[in-house]
């Protein structure tokens, strides 16, 4: 049996728990090695506090299930089966004890919970969240391999979009650009909607790109990701297309500035909100705080966004083998919005950066 799930069964003997219902893709992958998207389907892993973890999903995809590793028992099911009810035959089967059930609270419905009590009958529930966080938080050297895999090809998304630049051009066409040239290497799933955002547009942090075309004296943000055997980058980028304005240029310096000033703080024994704080601080102090609305970074892995959050009020202490962004911005409206976004991994005496796209400011002629 693997680690990941001797720990969480260590857990459950901790907890008087008897069993955990692990039902998120990317918990699921991480126990087992199995990765899917059900869509409306159950996808499940049943790890008792003793015995062997089951997973359950549907029947057509139980050959993938076996292909990809995991040589557990597998309840398979069509279409027509109630799988919540053939894991309970296979409970009762193996005499398992069913009275607490630890569960991801903030991944499973409402509408799935009332289905579990209705099949299990009188339940008790936990929420297995912060076990999960504080398994996945430290990264093994396996997912390293992987998270700078998905960094470098993120590097190289930059690249491309860089040099499709040119006057006319819509933003979705430079997307389109940076995706089909990664498809090309082999990546089928982006970390999320890539942002390519130009001139005003980039003043909304989550904007959406459309037809507007680039022009001189732009500035033109990317953020992007790529999902590399199951791990996810996120990098932004803000270049210039042409000679920009003395506020740009300034608004563009300070994000550099608290960008490389939060890196510098990056060791292990850190306190996670010192680097928001000091981030924050740099920018509030060249006269933009009220334009940096968002918290300095957050955690990255299975998910492009997971545990930790780095925010000014957190206390969590740094530990070597932790990865996150660290990615300030200044969004100011009709002006220009700016962010520089960088994978950060906590090294023994220090920081390395995965991604390593250049941060001064490129000017695209």
């Amino acid at each position: 049996m693997n680690t990941n799930i001797q720990n969480i069964q260590g857990w459950l003997s901790a907890q008087n728990a008897d069993a955990a219902l692990l039902t998120s893709t990317e918990n699921i992958f991480y126990v087992t090695g199995f990765r899917s998207n059900p869509h409306e389907r159950w996808l499940a892993v049943y790890i008792p506090i003793q015995g062997e973890a089951v997973l359950i999903c549907p029947g057509m995809e139980k050959e993938d299930a076996v292909h990809s590793g995991w040589n557990g028992p597998i309840i398979g099911y069509t279409d027509i089966e109630l799988p919540m009810e053939l894991l309970h035959s296979y409970i009762e089967e193996h005499k398992y004890p069913n009275r607490m059930l630890a569960i991801e609270t903030a991944h499973l419905t409402v509408d799935r919970l009332h289905i579990l009590q209705h099949t299990f009958g009188k339940i008790e529930t936990k929420s297995i969240e912060q076990k999960m966080h504080d398994l996945r938080i430290i990264k093994s050297k396996e997912e390293l391999t992987h998270l700078k895999a998905a960094a470098k090809l993120a590097d190289f998304a930059i690249e491309v979009g860089c040099a499709e630049l040119a006057e006319g051009k819509t933003e979705l066409d430079i997307l389109a650009a940076i995706e089909f040239e990664l498809k090309r290497k082999g990546i089928t799933e982006m970390s999320f909607s890539t942002m390519v955002l130009t001139g005003k547009n980039a003043a909304s942090p989550h904007g959406t790109p459309g037809l507007t075309k680039i022009q001189k004296g732009d500035l033109v943000l990317f953020d992007l990701g790529v999902v590399c055997h199951g791990y996810c980058s996120d990098i932004t980028r803000t270049v210039a297309f042409g000679e920009i304005s003395a506020e740009q240029q300034k608004i563009y310096e300070t994000v550099l500035e608290a960008e490389q000033a939060a890196l510098q703080l990056v060791k292990p024994g850190a306190i996670a909100g010192t680097l928001d704080q000091t981030a924050r601080k740099i920018i509030k102090n060249a006269g933009y705080g009220e334009f940096f609305p968002h918290r300095l970074g957050h955690g990255l892995g299975l998910n492009v966004h997971e545990y930790p959050s780095i925010t000014s009020t957190s206390d969590l202490v740094l530990q070597e083998g932790m990865t996150f962004t660290i990615e300030p911005g200044i969004y100011v409206p009709n002006v220009a919005g700016v962010r520089i976004e960088d994978d950060v991994l906590v090294t023994a005496n220090g920081f390395e950066t995965l991604t390593t796209f250049p941060k001064t400011l490129q000017i695209i002629k």
